[in-house]
């Protein structure tokens, strides 16, 4: 095997984002891009398991395809609920939005018994 030269870089992600997470903002700012990428993937995933492209997407919403193309990106653009719920229909899908506390302790309970009678 030749000689390398230069080694690679180890990455510990795990340790990364622990040292930039006590750099103010930073947190803020991961949380966001997390939520964007996460909600991209998840749209990118329906239209796949519906087996559409987005012109077929965009036919079905009565729009265009570069329309969907920001719908389906992670970037500036924030799509109303009007339209995710559109873009859900349009790949088969149904739009749930949740709010889940942020407190660990509540997460636990999040599902409040909406049928019990006050007493």
């Amino acid at each position: 095997m030749a000689d390398l030269k230069f080694q690679p870089v180890c990455h510990d992600h795990k340790a990364f984002l622990e040292e930039a997470s006590k750099r103010r903002g930073f947190n803020e700012a991961y949380e966001a891009l997390e939520f964007k990428c996460g909600l991209a993937s998840e749209m990118l995933a329906a239209r796949t398991r519906a087996g559409l492209i987005q012109e077929a997407v965009a036919t079905r919403m009565g729009t265009t395809k570069s329309a969907i193309s920001r719908l389906e990106s992670a970037g500036k653009h924030a799509p109303s609920v009007a339209s995710l719920k559109r873009y859900a229909e349009a790949v088969g899908c149904t739009l749930k939005i949740e709010l889940i506390p942020t407190d660990r302790k509540l997460r636990k309970n999040a599902k409040p018994d909406l049928h019990q009678d006050a007493a």
